[in-house]
């Protein structure tokens, strides 16, 4: 093999796997920048006080301008680069995505409730509270629009575009079923190290979070879409946080539905990461696969990989 065929896939006219994915992040990398500095520069010039410390509304001004980069990015490397429509990585919206999707949202509001029911029971966490009023009904608008954001974005990079590359790449090595499993595992680990610094992270917490890589990845594999894993991703960050006010891997919104003050082991409930970093959290995953599964079943009459995932339907 030559150099440039090292680099290059003369089938399929665009780049190979590992180029795709570099000059996916360095066109990311530059819309981000192009994106997100000018704005919080203004504002900062301007004193706008949303800038100020680290509670959801400077959270959602972040994330938001980093979700709209996040989006534009995948769409000129996905035409530019992977010679790929937009639809193809998980967003083909049609009837059925949009029942997926409140699959999705009704899966992560329930795995959610049973932890903190189950913590509840236990007499691990006392409910100190309840809060009410304007103050929370912003609070929670803010938390909503925040997780809303961050369930597309972050599916869209890990899931739609990073595992879809890398099941492409691997399909000749590994087969599809081989390759897909590679690309979950792979995308699923860089998913857990992207919360590695996260506040109050460990080693625990990161490989935890890399499960539930897994767990958000099924429902994109099994669906060729990411409407599961979208809406799962919104309501599991929704609930844990504002809606019980644990902590969302780590980080504290500040403001929850319930008030609640966390006590039983650290091993089983997260601890100060939150559930995701326990044994209550790993087994609300575990839980989640299952009825990902079954509920694909039930849709869809059988259980298997979508091969659209590795197969690419060039532009």
């Amino acid at each position: 093999m030559n150099l440039k065929a090292t680099v290059w896939n003369a089938k399929e006219g665009r780049p190979r796997t590992p180029v795709r994915i570099v000059a996916g992040v360095v066109i990311l990398a530059i819309v981000t920048g192009l994106l997100t500095i000018p704005p919080l520069f203004v504002l900062s010039l301007l004193e706008v006080g949303l800038l100020a410390g680290a509670g959801v509304g400077a959270m959602l001004l972040s994330t938001g301008l980093g979700g709209v980069a996040a989006v534009v990015g995948v769409w000129l490397a996905g035409r530019y680069v992977d010679r790929r429509r937009f639809a193809d990585f998980g967003f083909g919206v049609d009837r059925a995505w949009w029942i997926d999707f409140g699959f999705g949202l009704a899966l992560g509001g329930l795995l959610m409730t049973g932890i903190f029911l189950l913590e509840l029971a236990l007499g691990w966490i006392e409910v100190t509270g309840a809060f009410a009023g304007e103050a929370l009904l912003s609070a929670l608008v803010a938390s909503l629009l925040l997780f809303l954001i961050v369930g597309v974005y972050e599916e869209l990079l890990l899931r739609g575009y990073l595992l879809t590359n890398l099941a492409e790449g691997a399909r000749g090595l590994l087969g599809i079923g081989g390759a897909v499993a590679f690309a979950i595992l792979a995308s699923s680990l860089v998913f857990g190290a992207l919360h590695a610094s996260n506040p109050n992270a460990t080693l625990v917490s990161t490989l935890s979070i890399s499960f539930a890589g897994v767990m958000l990845a099924l429902g994109y594999v099994l669906t060729g879409d990411l409407a599961i894993p979208i809406g799962l991703h919104i309501t599991w960050n929704l609930f844990q946080g504002t809606v019980y006010g644990f902590p969302v891997s780590g980080l504290d919104l500040g403001a929850s539905l319930v008030g609640i003050e966390q006590g039983g082991p650290a091993v089983a409930t997260g601890g100060s990461f939150g559930p995701e970093a326990g044994l209550l959290g790993f087994g609300a995953m575990v839980v989640g696969c299952l009825a990902t599964v079954a509920w694909v079943r039930w849709r869809y009459g059988a259980i298997g990989v979508e091969e659209d995932v590795a197969l690419p339907d060039l532009r």
